[in-house]
């Protein structure tokens, strides 16, 4: 609703010619509304503020002062008495009441069409809304600029609580404290915890939602932004109730901070989608396809060479754990590679740092620094060493600290994999018992030492006996042979 104009403003419009005959302290109350009635009663076709005019057709000495109560209890904003038709003088009992009442009475002349007086209200109405509009078209146009900032939603806040000269605040979606700007605005969240979470749960459900606040030195409103679900919280402080400006501009806010989040995310998923695609053609060994695709979209490999790292984390944590790495998840390059991690080339003077910063995320494996052209080995490395840090349970393995690496390093990497593959294919098929994988493994790497083997797998010897002879007759292999068990290490450091 807009600000109205007061009966002051109305009273100064010389061409109606209004006298303040009472209640003259009393002129600065908004006039929402003009209402005409001669009837004795008209408070039951009022909703307050309204300025009534009258002709006193039924009003004389008797009923002057129960009329003015009346209108009085119904809060109108003042009473206008035209002159000239039923009375050529307003009522000195009707003045009398209005003067102890503190009632603004003003006298109408008999020239002044009371429809006079309902067309300036209106006319300062549209005046009034129209000021409004133009308040919260500017502030949303600085806000836009705002948005375009290099800072983007950061900027959208210090702007917003500049507009509305309180604080604004922007929390993530678990609530935690991105921004915030303005006086006030340190610890303004601290209290918000249950109304963030009502506010997912009511968002949750379908339904656009925002919660306010009132206490009687501070006016609160936290909304979430986010079109298919919650990216995130905006809550506004002030010190004064909002005006309906104040809501545009807050909500307008909202739609900045919308957009700047779902925009950042489809484009964080065009680009890593892009980035696969790279990787795919670089591991097919077409790399200058690869490097071409990237200066296209403004983006260059890492001079010099690089280190491929494999990380098992939670995907999106792991990929804004990397920040400004080649970091692709290898599920979206294709191929047999594991799509449960996420792969990164970094240069080899990073790299140890770049692990350590995944490793807190997951198991983490480094293979060695290789050229352009020999990526792929680098990654079948940096896959080996994941599989090693999985099995150990360590944060950061690197192939260089694996054990026959420089066996592994004489094979051809297509040939020894087709060799795993194919050695270890019967023991992959045998129904469910995938611990025939994990009980060979770790029983090579005690060196056929039963009790130390059983106590690593948690299992009695005999039940370990029992799985080896079952893994003897599926592979054909004499495991007491050490060139079988030579063979089978390998195929099982091959697949890692």
């Amino acid at each position: 609703m807009a600000v109205a104009p007061t009966l002051r403003t109305v009273v100064r419009r010389s061409p109606l010619g209004l006298g303040v005959l009472a209640g003259g302290d009393a002129l600065d109350r908004p006039v929402r509304w003009v209402a005409v009635s001669e009837l004795e009663d008209p408070t039951p076709f009022l909703e307050g503020g309204e300025l009534v005019l009258t002709t006193g057709m039924r009003l004389d000495a008797g009923n002057a002062a129960s009329y003015v109560e009346r209108l009085v209890g119904r809060e109108v904003a003042g009473l206008g008495f035209g002159v000239g038709l039923g009375h050529e003088t307003i009522p000195g009992e009707l003045v009398e009441a209005a003067t102890r009442a503190g009632l603004p009475l003003l006298e109408v002349p008999r020239d002044t069409p009371f429809v006079a007086i309902g067309k300036v209200v209106s006319e300062l109405l549209a005046a009034e809304q129209y000021d409004e509009l133009s308040r919260a078209f500017a502030a949303q146009g600085r806000l836009t600029r705002a948005a375009l900032r290099p800072e983007g939603p950061r900027a959208v806040i210090d702007r917003l609580a500049r507009e509305l000269g309180g604080w604004a605040v922007l929390l993530d979606e678990a609530g935690a404290v991105r921004h915030a700007a303005g006086r006030g605005s340190a610890g303004a969240a601290d209290d918000l915890g249950p109304e963030l979470e009502r506010l997912r749960k009511i968002t949750n459900r379908g339904a656009p939602a925002s919660v306010a606040l009132s206490s009687p030195r501070e006016h609160v409103i936290v909304q979430p932004f986010g079109a298919r679900r919650v990216r995130g919280f905006l809550a506004v402080g002030l010190g004064r109730p909002f005006t309906p400006v104040a809501h545009t501009v807050v909500n307008a806010a909202g739609s900045l901070l919308t957009l700047a989040a779902e925009h950042g995310r489809e484009y964080l998923a065009a680009e890593r989608r892009v980035r696969s695609a790279v990787l795919r053609l670089l591991l097919a060994g077409q790399v200058d396809a690869g490097c071409e695709t990237l200066e296209r979209l403004g983006e260059r490999l890492p001079a010099g060479p690089l280190v491929a790292i494999a990380c098992a984390g939670e995907r999106e944590a792991v990929l804004e754990a990397a920040g400004d790495e080649f970091a692709a998840a290898d599920g979206d390059a294709g191929g047999d590679t594991g799509g449960d991690r996420v792969v990164l080339l970094v240069p080899a003077s990073r790299a140890d740092a770049v692990a350590a910063a995944l490793g807190e995320h997951g198991p983490v494996g480094v293979g060695d620094p290789a050229g352009l052209d020999d990526l792929r080995t680098g990654l079948d490395q940096a896959g080996q060493a994941l599989a090693a840090a999985r099995r150990g349970a360590v944060p950061v393995m690197r192939f260089a600290d694996l054990a026959g690496r420089g066996l592994l390093c004489l094979l051809d990497s297509d040939a020894a994999a087709a060799f795993s593959a194919a050695l270890l294919a019967p023991l992959r098929k045998y129904g469910s018992r995938a611990d025939l994988l994990e009980s060979l493994r770790v029983y090579l790497d005690c060196n056929g030492h039963w009790d130390a083997a059983a106590q690593r797998l948690g299992v009695h010897r005999h039940t370990l006996r029992y799985r080896m002879r079952r893994v003897a007759e599926l592979v054909g292999r004499d495991l007491d042979d050490p060139a079988a068990r030579a063979e089978l290490w390998i195929a099982l450091a091959v697949a890692g």
